[in-house]
């Protein structure tokens, strides 16, 4: 298996658990059988997942590990048909249900109240024995997997510059650019974002949200914003913070501190924490950047805008409405895909440190294809450029170009098929 393939199967594994978060548990939650099957479906892939860089490192050696990595293929592709039946079915019961209220809406008067409790159990009728016995067959293919796993060794490990002292933490975005990049798009949610960062509001806390799904560009319209010239003299104090997942606000307030004081006591009492903040903040302008909010608590988010007044405006970038919604944004900006055009120089610079293909003729038309099939997400327009930044051979770039990864939906969450 190639290491972009490798990179294929990780995000189709990621796509299978979105599809179990966010649809088919919350479809199966009444069949009790089911659900719990699934339910062990959503703890084993993660587990599987996370091993597959170690995987990537030792199948070159390990004929077992190979197999293993084959193996996973094929119950990923049933698992992914399994989970479009669900799919298909909750679709098709979603449509009987509307016909069948379109239907009773006419002829509702002509029934008796006593016959209106026959109703059709569409759960009883879907999860037959024959469906079962194929869910009882993918969880023990699962398991036999897992079970393998541990047998060859697989850990969570980063496939590069891995140490004994344990994985290398995912790095996260911060709020520094590369200076090496021309960045493109976006001007006009720029040059709003500084219009109302500059402007006077002593009302209170002033928010903007940056709204859109995955690799959309959110973090680095923040940073275009946190980084602009004309944006200093508005603001006494700059900070940034990324959250991510881990919406802690010990964590958080502690990390404002630091970036206005850094000799600032290490402190874990929030109490104290936020008094101290609020002692710093007094009288003082502060441009504070959330960055990639997952957490949709409202009361999370009340408790950590606390010490900020007047003079605070605060940018959060989030894949969330609801995250947008509960920070009483005074505007939220949502982010469409680019254009071709933009993708294509986005790609270009990654790829060849250039604008453009006009000195690099022989990759114009494989790379405007490529481009094409980023559909218009300019992380992913990044992370193929880069994946190909070493490649000159024009049939890895045509490998890359035909494989089916791209064919995957984009979820819901925001996942990008070519990432």
């Amino acid at each position: 298996m190639s290491i972009f393939g490798e990179a294929a199967l990780s995000a189709f594994l990621e796509l299978l658990f979105a599809k179990l978060l966010h649809s088919v548990l919350n479809f199966v939650v009444d069949h009790r059988q089911v659900h719990q099957q699934l339910k062990l479906w959503q703890s084993i892939l993660p587990e599987i997942k996370a091993a597959l860089n170690h995987a990537e490192e030792k199948q070159i050696k390990d004929e077992g590990v190979k197999n293993w990595l084959d193996d996973l293929q094929d119950l990923a592709y049933n698992l992914d048909d399994i989970l479009d039946e669900f799919a298909y079915q909750e679709l098709r019961l979603k449509l009987q249900k509307t016909q069948a209220q379109a239907s009773t809406s006419k002829i509702q008067k002509l029934i008796p109240t006593c016959c209106a409790g026959g109703q059709f159990s569409p759960i009883s009728f879907m999860f037959n024995a024959k469906m079962i016995s194929k869910i009882k067959a993918i969880t023990d293919r699962l398991n036999s997997l897992n079970t393998r796993r541990s047998s060859l060794g697989l850990s969570e490990i980063m496939s590069q510059g891995a140490t004994s002292k344990g994985k290398k933490p995912r790095l996260q975005p911060t709020s520094l650019m590369d200076g090496a990049v021309e960045y493109v798009a976006r001007a006009n949610e720029k040059r709003e974002m500084l219009e109302l960062l500059k402007s006077n509001n002593s009302d209170g806390v002033c928010v903007l949200s940056i709204v859109g799904m995955g690799g959309m560009g959110k973090t680095t319209l923040a940073q275009l914003v946190y980084n602009d010239p004309n944006i200093k003299e508005s603001f006494d104090h700059k900070s940034w913070v990324c959250v991510s997942d881990d919406f802690d606000a010990v964590n958080i307030t502690k990390m404002i501190l630091r970036s206005l004081d850094a000799n600032s006591r290490d402190e874990n009492d929030l109490n104290l924490l936020q008094v101290k903040l609020k002692e710093k903040l007094s009288g003082k302008r502060l441009l504070l950047v959330l960055d990639d909010i997952w957490n949709e608590s409202y009361r999370y988010w009340t408790i950590l805008r606390t010490p900020f007044g007047a003079g605070t405006k605060i940018i959060v970038t989030t894949r969330l409405e609801k995250v947008s919604s509960n920070v009483d944004s005074v505007k939220a900006f949502y982010l469409d895909k680019l254009s071709h055009h933009d993708c294509l120089s986005i790609f270009a610079q990654h790829e060849l440190k250039a604008k453009n293909f006009d000195g690099h003729l022989q990759f114009k038309e494989i790379g405007e294809n490529i481009v094409r099939r980023c559909n218009g997400l300019p992380l992913a327009a990044k992370a193929i450029g880069s994946l190909l930044r070493t490649v000159q051979d024009h049939s890895e770039w045509e490998k890359i170009y035909e494989s089916e990864i791209w064919d995957l939906p984009e979820d819901s969450c925001g996942l990008i098929p070519a990432l």
